[in-house]
């Protein structure tokens, strides 16, 4: 019999008609003959309004008991998708984390799942259908743990690896991954199939219909992904593995992030150990550093350094650069006006010209670039954030993927 985990976003449990509607699709699933665990998030909006109850009572609240408060969320749809689906006449019942359990390890309101009971929950997939919710779990101490927003993602796929499913499939308000943001880019095109590889890199430039660390677990595993919607009948886009990749095409999709600040250290000595001392204690505070550029002045004595951070981060990484007395410079300049707009494509590594036509398409927009990264099949600029979408635009109609 074949073992699926779905999951639901909280755009399709967004109400009381939403989760019936949902239900329905689950007992058609189940009446396939397939089993089924289904992992739930909060009603669209319910945990930014929790988190905005947090910050009612104090700025600093407890993280502790932030995770606390946010995993009520996932456990209001649990029930209510259970009760729906026995409203249905189908058996099905609710595990909040702690009675999987679902274990975690790492700090509050941003640990990971390690493992998971599967005894019960199998025995009942028998007879019925478990609701598990997302986002969450419990640590060694017994204390309620969240894995950080957009997180119900990553327990799917880990309950997927755990439990052994067949397939894993992301029910979410879109019809599958598109070459771009549909909502701004209308033109935009739905993705049959798409790589491990290359879902990696959309998640993590900006797209938002996966988490990147889900994507990244599937791909250790060969877990195979279906993202479709919950409220069309249209196939959805399949996630494999590289052997699935499509060479002939040089660029798949074009991504956009609107949250990076820039900084740049001028003048910093140029010798050993001075990008180390630069990032050390930026590591220690779990602030996640991406492109990095090196300048080196031509007498060769002092060099200027330019990374990017998530702009959330930006006040705590100026502070703590600000009091490194192991790094010596001239000054620091910061930017969070930016944006970060990438080109993803397997096809990349073999087709020649990719970067001198992303490079010319946005010089013919007169857009300047700010700052460059690449890897085998993405190439990602910094650019001014005003300029996104036009830049967005160019580059998907270059690349011929209107």
């Amino acid at each position: 019999m074949i073992k699926k985990v779905l999951k639901f976003g909280g755009t399709s449990l967004g109400s009381i008609e939403r989760i019936q509607h949902v239900a329905n699709i689950i007992k058609k699933e189940h009446e396939s003959g397939c089993q089924l665990i289904v992992i739930v998030s909060a009603m669209a909006g319910k945990t930014n309004e929790l988190v905005d109850l947090s910050k009612k009572i104090t700025k600093n609240f407890n993280k502790r008991e932030l995770d606390v408060l946010l995993s009520s969320g996932e456990q209001v749809t649990c029930a209510l998708i259970a009760g729906a689906l026995n409203e249905l006449n189908l058996k099905a019942k609710s595990w909040l984390n702690w009675q999987v359990p679902i274990l975690t390890e790492g700090e509050h309101t941003n640990s990971r799942i390690i493992n998971m009971s599967i005894d019960k929950i199998n025995k009942f997939l028998k007879v019925g259908v478990a609701i598990i919710p997302g986002f969450q779990g419990v640590s060694k101490n017994g204390d309620i743990t969240t894995i950080g927003r957009g997180g119900s993602d990553a327990t799917a796929v880990a309950v997927a690896k755990i439990f052994s499913a067949d397939v894993c499939e992301i029910y979410t308000d879109v019809d599958g991954v598109y070459s771009s943001d549909p909502n701004k880019i209308p033109v935009a095109r739905k993705i049959d199939k798409i790589s491990y590889d290359e879902m990696l890199e959309l998640s993590s430039l900006g797209a938002k219909v996966m988490q990147p660390s889900a994507v990244q677990t599937a791909m250790m595993y060969d877990i195979p992904l279906e993202v479709r919607s919950t409220f069309t009948n249209r196939k959805g886009t399949k996630i494999f593995s590289q052997e699935n990749i499509d060479y002939s095409k040089s660029v798949t999709g074009v991504a956009y992030s609107r949250d990076d600040a820039k900084i740049t250290l001028l003048g910093v000595e140029d010798k050993p150990g001075v990008a180390a001392n630069i990032f050390e204690p930026l590591n220690k505070a779990q602030i996640n550093v991406d492109m990095v550029i090196q300048n080196i002045s031509s007498d060769q004595k002092t060099t200027d350094i330019t990374f990017t951070i998530k702009r959330e981060d930006l006040l705590n990484t100026k502070l703590i650069l600000e009091k490194n007395n192991s790094i010596k410079y001239v000054d620091i300049t910061y930017n969070d006006k930016v944006a970060k707009v990438s080109i993803v494509g397997a096809g990349m590594v073999s087709t020649p010209g990719v970067t001198y036509k992303m490079f010319r398409g946005l010089a013919d927009e007169s857009i300047n670039i700010l700052a460059i990264s690449t890897s085998e099949i993405k190439l990602s600029v910094i650019i001014d954030e005003k300029n996104t979408l036009r830049a967005v635009k160019k580059l998907h109609t270059i690349f011929e993927l209107d």
